[in-house]
């Protein structure tokens, strides 16, 4: 798979406790099929850290990737922005 044409996704830094992995939660609004209602949608990520660099309520961008572990499948590309 090339790199550019791997899958990216911006979310918030939800857990950061394991060792050089970070869980990110990534929103988005989806239409409900018959009542047509936006409903907010969200699903978490494990993402590979490398430098331990994040914590919790970090705007960061992960990429797709080769199986790290049982649950990680992306990587950490960068932080978006910092939290306070």
């Amino acid at each position: 798979m090339e790199r550019n044409l791997r899958k990216e996704r911006t979310g918030v830094v939800f857990s950061n406790k394991m060792d050089k992995t970070i869980t990110v939660a990534v929103k988005w609004k989806e239409k409900h099929p018959i009542y047509g209602k936006f409903v907010n949608k969200t699903k978490k990520y494990h993402a590979h850290d490398e430098k331990n660099d994040c914590n919790i309520g970090d705007t960061v961008r992960i990429m797709e990737t080769r199986p790290l572990s049982k649950l990680k499948r992306w990587r950490l590309v960068e932080i978006i922005e910092r939290v306070k």
